[in-house]
């Protein structure tokens, strides 16, 4: 029974089930859940066409020692290890072609499962949930965020297994052959650690306040567009493209401090290692010159082979923090989604198949949790079917609240409200609304102030004017109520107005 219910769940519910925030690792996990076994393949194909970055210095090694110390059979040991070299590094080809194949497959799979569960949850959230959030902002992690996860995944094939695996085949080819040589590969832990710890904090901080600008311009992008019919009848063309430049300029500069900490990284760890690089050539040809160690040429080439492949490794990984932190911090971003109040559940209520259309108020109250007071306090009101009735009343007084509610878009805070005698609460609100046909209020605000919406593509005014058309518009009388008066931000659209006062502040 228990395998029925989750196999019936969406995929945005299983991952919703399965996400944990602060644990990327395991989100990933969720997120390509049945494609493991291509990112398996993927790996072991990866593996396969990677080999001749630690085959061939090893065998690189035996050829200098065999040309150092010729015996009878050196011309049948280097064309042998000039042709395992041909053959290793002619696989490349195919198998890099299957890495590519497998991976893409998985990763490709997950994008789209991503973006239709992310789509899925977007239709299912409350109407709370979008008065908070920018259409934007919401666009951007359906869209960017996913494909920053699709490049993680990609980043994290191509950059980590190749240096891990050279890092162990290096250490144990010199544990095997010179096994004092390897303490002064560990070297490179501490030094790895200490750039690790103190670059993982300003890296995460840089990546949030990026992606923060990114949701907020692309908000503004969205608002933009759609108030182009207004900015053009008002002659604002060049207002709106400085207001944007202003967020550009912001995004520009989140940009090059993110730039700047993965510069630090990468430059100080490339020097680092560097010298490393050149500290391990001069150590083995000491060891070689005086015999302190069992080594010749070959081995003095092969371990500052090595050593490099170490080096570099750590160092790949190092420069691959940026793009691990991008990738979680956009694991974090679709998290505001999956962790975000569902308003409608209507897992096992029935359809409503018939709508004769009585409704009935009982002690309603419905608050907004950004408003000071509730929009309506204990309605009690009766609708028979067949009737038409029109609600009249002040800018604020509740109105649109109520229409909200008949929709289904709002619920009552208290009471309750009856749909031809049964409680809304109770029933399918997706099949009761195909009987509605609905009329909306529409205006063109945007996301800024009451003041800035109403002083939009006019030149500055005396405050004795702005004040009259407050009265004039009927806007003075619920100003007062609000918490900020004409400074009071209204949100994308106007969405913490009612639709009356939306339409005397358009």
């Amino acid at each position: 029974m228990a395998n029925g219910v989750v196999n019936s769940m969406t995929f945005s519910e299983q991952l919703r089930a399965r996400y944990r925030r602060g644990h990327p690792w395991q989100t990933l996990l969720a997120l390509y859940e049945g494609d493991l076994p291509r990112l398996a393949l993927a790996g072991f194909f990866y593996v396969v066409k990677s080999s001749p970055i630690w085959i061939v210095p090893i065998l690189t090694a035996e050829v200098i020692s065999i040309v150092g110390h010729p015996g009878p059979h050196a011309l049948t040991q280097l064309l042998w290890a000039g042709g395992i070299i041909a053959l290793v590094t002619l696989q490349n080809s195919p198998t890099h072609i299957l890495y590519m194949r497998f991976l893409s497959q998985a990763t490709r799979r997950m994008e789209v499962r991503l973006r239709s569960g992310l789509t899925q949850r977007l239709q299912h959230l409350s109407m709370h949930f979008y008065y908070r959030h920018d259409a934007g902002a919401l666009g951007t992690k359906l869209l960017r965020d996913v494909e920053m996860i699709e490049q993680f995944t990609k980043q994290l094939f191509e950059s980590i297994p190749g240096p891990i695996i050279s890092i162990l085949i290096a250490v144990i080819v010199t544990a095997v052959r010179v096994p004092a040589f390897l303490l002064f590969y560990l070297l490179t832990v501490p030094v790895a650690l200490v750039l690790y710890q103190v670059m993982r904090r300003p890296l995460q901080r840089e990546n949030e306040s990026f992606r923060s600008e990114i949701e907020s311009i692309s908000g503004r992008l969205n608002e933009m567009l759609r108030m182009l019919p207004l900015t053009r009848a008002h002659g604002v063309e060049d207002e709106e493209i400085a207001r944007l430049e202003q967020r550009l300029g912001r995004l520009r500069q989140a940009g090059l401090r993110l730039d700047g900490v993965g510069a630090v990284l990468g430059s100080s760890a490339w020097v680092v290692f560097r010298l490393f690089q050149a500290l391990c050539l001069v150590v083995a040809s000491y060891c070689a010159i005086t015999h302190r160690l069992p080594i010749d040429v070959g081995m003095v080439v092969l371990l500052t082979g090595f050593f490099t492949n170490i080096t570099e490794g750590v160092n790949q990984i190092i420069n691959t923090l940026p793009i691990l932190s991008k990738g979680f911090a956009s694991i974090d971003s679709i998290g505001d989604l999956l962790e975000a109040e569902v308003g409608e559940d209507e897992a096992d209520k029935p359809e409503v198949s018939e709508v004769r259309g009585a409704f009935t108020f009982r002690d309603v109250t419905f608050g907004y949790p950004y408003a000071e007071r509730p929009a309506l306090v204990d309605l009690n009101l009766t609708v028979r079917a067949g009737e038409s009735l029109a609600f009249v009343g002040g800018s604020g007084s509740g109105k649109s609240t109520a229409i909200n509610l008949i929709i289904g878009f709002l619920r009552p805070t208290f009471g309750a409200l009856l749909l031809d005698g049964r409680d809304m609460r109770t029933i399918d609100l997706r099949s009761y609304r195909r009987h509605l046909a609905v009329v909306t209020q529409e205006t063109l605000l945007f996301k800024g102030t009451i003041r800035e919406n109403i002083l939009y593509g006019v030149p500055p005014v005396e405050e004795g004017l702005f004040q009259a058309a407050l009265r004039d518009a009927n806007v003075a009388e619920f100003l007062a109520d609000l918490p900020d008066g004409a400074e009071t931000l209204i949100g994308e659209n106007g969405a913490r107005l009612s639709g009356g006062q939306k339409q005397r502040i358009a």
